[in-house]
């Protein structure tokens, strides 16, 4: 009871905090997959840029989180303390699945079905258009269900570097030695995750035409 009557006195700044957290992971995920799935259509046509590239993406996923954020702060034009940071740090996390999945999902596409396409006349363009990209579509939306569901929760330990969000929540707990602040923040990051995770998903299937 106490925890409930806590959180709904700090209800206005819960909400505050979450809007500002969705605007991060938004931001983020958006443009993981900007660069990612463009990325990966490219390495399905030049193969040998693959592993180095997706290597690349393998080893900051080694990066400890809080490391990178502390890592881009003297960087000039793309580093400091904020959001710009912190979107920087999410995207190249968010990276690695969405590019993996994306590259896997395309190259698994049976090549029977895009030779057929080319035998009918179709440009390389259309293929993909048309063929490739609808086939693996549910494969790039796994990619980026991952890709969310993990900047969700790397976005609250953006707030060290004060970028805001939920994370304000739980490094104010930390410090405070306050469960109620911790799990006003860990609560509704834990949910949005979830919710993410279930309307992604829904899509996939929806969208699976290999079913």
């Amino acid at each position: 009871m106490d925890l409930l009557r806590f959180l709904t006195e700090r209800s206005d700044e819960i909400v505050a905090k979450t809007w500002e957290h969705l605007q991060l992971v938004g931001l983020s995920t958006a443009i993981a997959v900007g660069i990612g799935v463009p990325l990966a259509i490219v390495l399905t046509r030049n193969e040998r840029l693959a592993s180095p590239v997706i290597g690349f993406a393998n080893v900051v996923q080694t990066v400890p989180s809080l490391a990178l954020f502390g890592f881009l702060i003297p960087i000039p034009f793309i580093g400091g303390i904020g959001m710009k940071s912190a979107v920087i740090a999410l995207v190249l996390y968010a990276l690695l699945p969405i590019l993996r999945n994306t590259f896997t999902g395309i190259r698994s596409v049976d090549p029977a079905v895009v030779e057929a396409g080319r035998g009918m006349g179709m440009t390389d363009l259309q293929q993909l258009r048309l063929i490739e990209i609808p086939l693996a579509l549910p494969t790039i939306l796994a990619g980026v269900r991952i890709a969310t569901v993990v900047t969700v929760g790397l976005a609250t330990i953006a707030s060290a570097i004060g970028a805001g969000g939920l994370g304000d929540f739980i490094f104010r707990g930390i410090s405070m030695v306050d469960h109620r602040l911790i799990l006003a923040g860990a609560v509704p990051a834990a949910l949005l995750a979830i919710l993410f995770d279930a309307l992604i998903g829904r899509v996939e299937r929806k969208l699976d035409i290999r079913e």
